[in-house]
């Protein structure tokens, strides 16, 4: 299984991001492999609309099945959805590597709908 996650940088000793859309990298760990890949999410971090939207793209293109995130706008958890990966909530100030193991352990809640509001509604 493959498990994306909003990274701060590209190490999996790096902070979570809160921002799912305007995340510096995407962090995906491979639950077989036990291998992590890192994935540029430059192209959004000045977007002026739709990072959220386009981050969930290039997520679901990683071949994630999970996202582990802090915060997802309604745009994007429309898109994440509809690519079918499920979402957890990720607490703030935890590591890559804590957050891969807070999931495999159960401690992470499912995200059901975005928990903050839409920037352009």
């Amino acid at each position: 299984m493959n498990i994306a996650i909003p990274a701060q940088s590209n190490s999996p000793d790096a902070k979570a991001d809160s921002r799912f859309g305007r995340a510096a990298f995407f962090a995906v760990y491979d639950t077989d492999a036990k291998q992590w890949n890192f994935h540029d999410n430059a192209q959004n971090l000045q977007a002026a609309q739709g990072a959220g939207v386009q981050a969930a793209q290039n997520v679901a293109q990683t071949g994630a099945e999970v996202l582990l995130a802090g915060n997802v706008g309604p745009k994007a958890m429309a898109a994440l959805r509809a690519g079918g990966i499920r979402v957890f909530q990720l607490s703030e100030n935890v590591t890559l590597t804590e957050a891969v193991k807070q999931y495999i352990d159960g401690k992470l809640q499912p995200l059901d709908q975005a928990n903050v509001p839409g920037h352009w509604m």
